[in-house]
């Protein structure tokens, strides 16, 4: 007989013995597997960012607490088309229109000084109820697609991003003696899209419906006790802008939220 054929065999008998063999436990663990449900987005944070939250203006506060005057677009890096809208900027109009909410939109609600409490809506989604402006902001992990139409907070899908040393103590930035000295234990990464077209600044900077956002949320704890929420945002818009609008926001934790003093949009 062929040694090559005889060989052949050999191999297939010994895959199907295999095979017969490992049915029962396969399907043991199949039926394990499918018994065990994927932990839910609260369950799997690294990081724990429920609680209130009260922003610190630690940069370009003549931006961000006065309503600059029309035509002043610094640091922000329009396009000549963005330019021209921006140098159209009308309050009155805006006013008159209903759209009062135009600058406090996703890509720039953040950046305005504000109270924020978060809580989970259900496992699967943060909720972000931000003073300033009585707005909401939901942060979905599980996978789906934008619904309905166009809004000033459009639609936010969010992920766990976990990374460092997580033997020790999960979950953010610890601050210890020094700036130098950072643990990086996760953060929360949240891409929007499918937004209402509004203002990066309340004069009148603009943002499209073809712009889209990605945040990273980190926990800093110091040695103090103090905790800060640093988010990190990048804003992209083909129309508007000619390359990212990069900034930073810091708010520090505050035990409840008897401070938070909701109040409706304003054009100015």
């Amino acid at each position: 007989m062929d040694v090559d054929k005889l060989h052949g065999r050999v191999c297939v008998s010994a895959v199907v013995a295999a095979a017969a063999l490992g049915l029962t436990a396969a399907g043991s663990t199949r039926a394990q597997q499918d018994d065990q449900t994927p932990a839910s987005a609260r369950e799997s944070a690294p990081i724990d960012i429920t609680g209130h939250w009260v922003s610190l203006i630690t940069d370009d506060w003549v931006y961000r607490m006065i309503t600059p005057a029309k035509g002043d677009y610094s640091y922000v890096p329009l396009n000549d088309e963005g330019i021209r809208v921006a140098d159209t900027w009308d309050p009155a109009r805006d006013e008159a229109a209903g759209e009062q909410c135009k600058a406090y939109g996703a890509p720039a609600i953040m950046r305005l000084p504000n109270r924020v409490h978060i809580t989970w809506e259900d496992d699967d989604t943060l909720k972000l109820d931000i003073d300033t402006g009585m707005q909401t902001r939901l942060f979905h992990f599980a996978e789906s697609e934008p619904l309905g139409p166009r809004t000033w907070q459009g639609w936010s899908s969010a992920r766990w991003e976990v990374s460092g040393d997580t033997s020790r103590r999960r979950g953010f930035y610890r601050l210890s003696g020094s700036l130098g000295d950072i643990e990086n234990f996760g953060s929360l990464r949240v891409d929007s899209t499918h937004l209402r077209a509004g203002y990066l600044r309340k004069n009148g900077v603009p943002f499209s419906e073809d712009a889209d956002m990605t945040e990273y949320f980190n926990l800093i704890a110091e040695d103090d006790g103090n905790q800060y929420l640093v988010i990190q945002t990048y804003v992209e818009d083909p129309r508007y802008l000619a390359q990212h609008f990069v900034r930073t926001m810091q708010f520090k934790r505050e035990p409840d939220g008897s401070k938070r003093e909701p109040t409706e949009c304003s054009t100015i």
